[in-house]
Parts: structure tokens; C-alpha cells; sequence
């Protein structure tokens, strides 16, 4: 069985308010494309299809574009709802597209009941496991207790057992939306915090031949039979360095693993420069860039008169500046985002309880408070977001 996996098209989104919706239709032209000249047994899309739950309508009508496309094609699809997807939403008219062949999975009670593809040796069932709000879906899995591993855990629970139900021999795949532990994030993606802690371990999808990931927009080994696509397109400037692909997928008679990794096409390179101004206005080394969408960290002691119209004058797609005088970590005046840097909210938090109280941070029971507000705070956020 041949797959192509992807992940994270988050179809609206914009890049610093640069609009990207020719790029992500140059992207599904290319994975139609790769279905054809690879000859592709079925496509598997890891989740966050859309960049918010509400999405413009532009983004619905190439959505709507890629699956008949798709369909026409005669490639089955196995598609999962991720965190920024509307499950709900995205779920309509699911039962009526699967008989084009578009399998949508939204419905976390779903999760232990495959879509069945063969080959020609046997069946690969396919098992699709939308994104898991703990909060939201805990009873419904029948979870022990709260966080991320735990409701995964019960979503393999019930795909394994249904897996044991079939024929020996029944190959197969697991399509997950999470931050599984060994992954490396960007900036670009949602923050799944829930009490303090956002990663899965590896370990929770063991059984099954091949997880096909998504959540982070890095594509990523974490093991011969689990693997992040990552997105296709760069969606911030943490994303300079990364090689964006699809991962070609062969599943053989024994279940064993071969992969290969397929370039995407890439509208505009990035580039991240950093030094004063009149540096990297005059470095011929900095040639190769104009081309690309720079941000530029400007280190200059005092802020330089109109920075960003004389970057522009080298660098005409300059679309993002920030301001990093170089001055000593002790100085009043250093930057308050630098010493922020590299923090999750958590410890931001409990950093700020200490300053308050001369240097007494929070006690446990003042941790799990701390905790449980700001998970409040982040599920309120998403549901006045599904909301509009």
C-alpha cells in the first residue's frame, strides 16, 4: 500500500498578512500532481486542513476544489480534524462525501472504527484520530483522568481493540493530531498546553504499522513507524530552515516501513538576518537574499531613522522587524521580550508570582491553580473562536 502523507495545509492562513492562497493552490496542484506520477494508493491529511474554525470563503472553495480533484483522481482520502479545524464544521455532509471516496474523521467517538482499504495483500485499516481536546472529549473516551496522553490513550485502547478483532494479517494506520514527545516545535503552531503539559510519548501509538502526524509544521522522524509531514508551506519566520515535503509512504505484505520524502514547491524562500543596519545594508554576502521574505533583527544601540523603508530599498520583501539593541542582560533597559524568550505562559506565570513576592514562587496547590486558569483561559479562546 503506497501513501502520501501531509498534514497542516492550514488553508487561509496568511504569512504577515502577505496572502497565501495562491501558494496553498500551487500546493494541491502539486499533490494531485505526486498522486498521479507516484502512483499513490491513498492520501492521508493529518489535520488542521484550515488555518481557523470560521474560514474564508476562498479557503472552503479550494478545500471543496482539492477533493473533487481528489475524487476525480480515484485515490481514496483519509482526512482528520486538528486543533484549528472546526470538527463539527468540517464534519458535514461526511457520510455523503464518503462515497467519492473522501473519508472525513471528526467524530473523537469514531476512533475505533477504521476506513478499510485493500491491496493486494489483504486489508489496511485506516484509523482516524481527530484532534483530542481533553477537556471536551475525556468522559466520552472514558478516560481515567485528564490530559492529552490519557485521552490518547484511550483512543488507541479502542483502536487496538478493534484491531484485534480482524483477520491476522490486517495491516494498519493511525492518523493523529498531537505534540508527541521528541518532536520539535515552531512558533507557527497553537499552543495544546492543558495542565502544564502538551506532549505525547511515542510509546502511546505502538501496535499499530505506521502514525501519521500532524500538529507541528516541521517534517519529522520520531521513529521508522511514526512520523510528522509537517506543514507544506512555512507559516513564520522559526520555519527559515526547514525543508517543506510530503512523506511517500510503502506499506508492504509484513507491515514493514519504507519512506521517501517529496519536495514542495516554495513560493518565496525566507530569510532571518540579524546585525546593525548599515551592516546588512552593505554585505555582499546578504546578496542571495533580496529575493526572499527577510526579517530583519536590528542590534543598533539607538534605533536607526526609517529602518525599514532603507531595508526595503535592498531587500523589497523585508516584511518583519524587530528591535534587539545590543546591551547587556543587566542593563534596566533591556528588552522585556528578550527576557521572556523560550517561556510557555506556565512559567511566565509562576515567574511573575515570585517578583511579586520577593522571590517566593508558587507553592503545588498554587501551581495547580495557576494551571487550571490558564487552561480555562486557552479552552475559552477556543470555543469564542468555533463560536464566530
Amino acid at each position: 500500500m503506497r501513501m502520501l502523507h501531509t498534514s497542516d495545509w492550514h488553508l487561509g492562513r496568511s504569512f504577515h498578512r502577505i496572502g497565501l492562497l495562491r501558494a496553498q493552490r500551487d500546493f494541491i496542484d502539486h499533490l494531485v500532481a505526486a498522486v498521479d506520477e507516484h502512483r499513490v494508493d491513498v492520501v492521508l491529511v493529518a489535520g488542521d486542513i484550515y488555518d481557523r474554525a470560521v474560514p474564508p470563503l476562498a479557503a472552503v472553495e479550494l478545500f471543496d476544489e482539492a477533493l473533487h480533484r481528489l475524487a476525480d483522481a480515484g485515490v481514496p482520502t483519509v482526512m482528520i480534524s486538528g486543533n484549528h479545524d472546526s470538527p463539527r464544521r468540517l464534519g458535514v455532509g461526511a457520510g455523503l462525501i464518503e462515497r467519492a471516496g473522501i473519508h472525513l474523521r471528526t467524530d473523537p467517538a469514531a476512533c475505533g472504527t477504521p476506513v478499510l482499504l485493500a491491496d493486494a495483500h489483504g486489508d489496511v485499516a485506516f484509523y482516524g484520530l481527530p484532534y483530542l481536546e481533553p477537556a471536551l472529549v475525556r468522559e466520552r473516551l472514558g478516560a481515567p483522568r485528564g490530559g492529552h496522553t490519557a485521552v490518547l490513550e484511550a483512543a488507541m485502547e479502542r483502536v487496538r481493540a478493534d484491531l484485534a478483532a480482524r483477520p491476522a494479517g490486517t495491516r494498519s494506520v493511525v492518523l493523529a493530531h498531537a505534540f508527541v514527545t521528541g518532536g520539535t516545535p515552531s512558533d507557527s503552531e497553537r499552543d495544546i498546553t492543558v495542565g502544564g503539559v502538551a506532549s505525547v510519548p511515542a510509546e502511546v501509538f505502538d501496535g499499530v504499522d505506521y502514525t501519521a502526524l500532524g500538529h507541528l509544521h516541521g517534517c519529522q522522524t520520531l521513529g521508522e513507524r511514526v512520523r510528522y509531514s509537517g506543514s507544506p508551506l512555512a507559516y513564520s519566520f522559526s520555519e527559515s530552515d526547514h525543508r517543506k515535503t510530503m512523506w511517500l509512504i510503502d506499506l508492504d505484505a509484513a507491515g514493514t516501513v519504507t519512506a521517501e520524502r517529496i519536495d514542495c514547491p516554495v513560493p518565496r524562500p525566507l530569510a532571518r538576518l540579524r546585525g546593525r543596519l548599515d551592516d546588512l545594508l552593505k554585505d555582499p554576502a546578504l546578496d542571495r537574499h533580496e529575493p526572499a521574505w527577510v526579517e530583519a533583527t536590528l542590534t543598533d544601540p539607538d534605533r536607526p531613522d526609517e529602518p525599514m523603508a532603507r531595508l526595503a530599498a535592498r531587500f523589497p520583501h523585508v516584511v518583519s522587524l524587530v528591535l534587539e539593541p545590543d546591551r547587556a542582560p543587566e542593563d534596566p533597559l533591556a528588552s522585556y521580550a528578550q527576557r521572556l524568550r523560550g517561556r510557555d505562559d506556565r512559567e511566565i506565570t509562576e515567574d511573575f508570582v515570585a517578583h511579586v513576592r520577593g522571590g517566593r514562587g508558587p507553592d503545588a496547590s498554587e501551581r495547580e491553580v495557576l494551571t487550571a486558569a490558564l487552561d480555562a483561559v486557552r479552552l475559552a479562546e477556543t470555543a469564542g473562536e468555533g463560536a464566530r
